[in-house]
């Protein structure tokens, strides 16, 4: 394995902790209230959320974990970046309006608007707060990772350094700081990508049909084509790209951003921003996978421990030395601590907004109270995500962030989307199809190999056989059509008039947001022109 603690790069690293820290000293002086808290305000401009949207979203399993997964797996590795990026669209076109007509501050907002609040926002909590902590799994294992590879420092301590680092900039700055962590992390993570690819190219002519050549020599043409082990079937690929699709549009850190603009039209803009910067990015780190496994090799990738997640900073090493590599572990640190704090925030508004708030206090918790819960949220989600990320260590980051979309996908989709598509959706409904989505994923995972083999080290001819064991490492093809039956049927069974009731005024609000539609227009029977949606 490489040396890799020099002073310069560990120089770039704790330059860009300095600066990030004061971004979030400044973010203090304006952070006083939920409000500003959670959403800024909703003062972010609508380019500023489109960084900072795919700030939030190109995490560790982008820029290290499916670089890794490039290396070692060849074009199978551009599964990821694919299924994620379909995702958008869905959010943009299905998503977007209905939830900042009626939510405030989280998914929930929207989920429970016509459901019993209580029942709903306690079950939507379970399934975002898993959601949070697969993917903050993924943040800190990569995390993790880096700063033993740049300090030298055991992996443990490093998760917990991180951990500290994630509380500083949550506690004290929200969104204001988070955001403004996102938008720089963005950038330098474009440009350190840009510069990484102009790097590899130029050792090929600048010809990447040359780099992909040079692939197919040294490791065989498999490189180059599917079926080489990320998804070794074809029923597993067809789950993974559920999960990655339909959990993209459902994911609450995500969701979140929506409402830091000022309208729905600033919401729109940003989507369309932050899809054009994930896009290109991922073109950058297909050119970074491929350039690792020419130029750094398998082998030294292997030995620098972290699941192949270090194949970008490695790769930087070769190419542009100490310097770059400096560089790259600075923007690999602030792509994870952004994304880091953005779930942490997500993590922690639903704990003081929807259950705090909402549930215990019954909407009627001071200001100031609202505030306390939420940094002692902020405390037990970090305490939690430090102590999972030490036991998944050495997990590859983009396959554990899999993980939390195909969650997001069973728990938090099917509810989404009938709460505001579908009169009929009753409270009951609503609560299985959240709850048993969560449950089913959870059940699912913890019988596969991700578990079984991966994490308590079973082997796999021992335990295939078994009855309970599960074949598939993605969970989605299964779960989400249990999650929305389970919608559906338990709708059918129970009765919910006060549901089917505000299920007009909703609709309302998300076509004419805050002006009432004519009288004539008002459906309260569901015979007019706003009863499109039955089953």
């Amino acid at each position: 394995m490489p040396t890799t603690q020099s002073p310069l790069a560990i120089l770039f690293f704790l330059a860009f902790v300095c600066i990030t820290l004061w971004i979030t000293y400044v973010a203090a002086k304006r952070t006083k209230s939920t409000n500003s808290f959670y959403t800024a305000e909703g003062k972010i401009t609508a380019w500023q959320n489109g960084w900072a949207l795919a700030g939030d979203f190109l995490s560790a399993g982008a820029l290290l974990g499916i670089a890794g997964m490039i290396t070692f797996n060849g074009f199978d590795g551009m599964v990821y970046s694919i299924g994620w990026l379909v995702g958008w669209p869905i959010m943009l076109f299905l998503i977007v309006e209905p939830l900042r007509s009626v939510g405030k501050f989280t998914m929930a907002d929207l989920v429970a608007y016509r459901l019993n609040q209580r029942w709903v926002r306690s079950a939507a909590a379970v399934g975002s707060l898993t959601v949070i902590l697969f993917y903050l799994i993924a943040q800190m294992v990569a995390t993790g990772s880096l700063i033993k590879l740049l300090f030298g420092i055991p992996y443990a301590w490093s998760v917990v350094l991180v951990g500290a680092a994630m509380l500083i900039y949550v506690i004290f700055g929200g969104m204001i700081a988070t955001t403004w962590v996102q938008v720089i992390k963005a950038i330098l993570l474009l440009i350190g990508g840009a510069l990484l690819s102009i790097l590899v190219l130029r050792e090929f002519n600048f010809n990447p049909q040359a780099l992909f050549k040079a692939a197919a020599d040294k490791f065989g043409e498999g490189v180059l084509q599917p079926g080489t082990g990320v998804v070794p079937s074809g029923w597993e690929a067809i789950s993974l790209a559920m999960g990655l699709m339909f959990g993209t549009a459902a994911m609450p850190h995500v969701l979140m951003r929506v409402y830091t603009v000022k309208d729905i039209q600033a919401a729109r803009r940003s989507i369309g921003y932050a899809t054009g910067i994930i896009g290109v990015f991922h073109l950058f780190v297909l050119i970074i996978g491929f350039g690792c496994m020419v130029l750094v090799g398998r082998e030294a990738v292997t030995s620098a421990g972290g699941g192949g997640n270090m194949a970008a900073p490695l790769l930087a090493l070769a190419l542009g030395g100490e310097a770059f590599f400096g560089f790259i572990c600075a923007v690999a640190f602030a792509t994870m601590l952004a994304v880091v704090a953005g779930l942490t925030l997500s993590g922690v508004a639903t704990l003081s907004h929807d259950l705090w708030a909402n549930v215990v206090r019954a909407g009627d918790a001071p200001e100031k109270e609202k505030m306390i819960v939420a940094r002692i949220s902020t405390v037990l989600i970090a305490v939690l995500a430090v102590g999972l990320g030490v036991i998944f260590e050495g997990q590859n980051v983009a396959f554990m962030a899999g993980l939390a979309f195909s969650v997001a996908c069973a728990a938090n989709f099917p509810a989404l989307v009938l709460s505001f598509s579908w009169r009929g959706l009753t409270t009951a409904g609503a609560v299985t199809s959240i709850l048993l989505g969560t449950v089913v994923c959870l059940v699912m995972i913890y019988l596969s190999p991700t578990i079984q083999v991966d994490v308590l080290k079973h082997s796999l001819t021992d335990i295939q056989n078994e009855w309970w064991f599960i074949p598939l490492r993605n969970p989605a093809i299964i779960a989400m059509p249990v999650s929305l039956l389970a919608a559906v049927i338990v709708s059918k069974l129970t009765a919910d008039r006060d549901a089917a009731a505000k299920f007009d005024e909703m609709r309302s609000k998300v076509i004419f947001g805050n002006q009432m539609p004519p009288v004539d227009m008002v459906d309260r029977e569901g015979t007019g022109p706003l009863a499109t949606s039955k089953i």
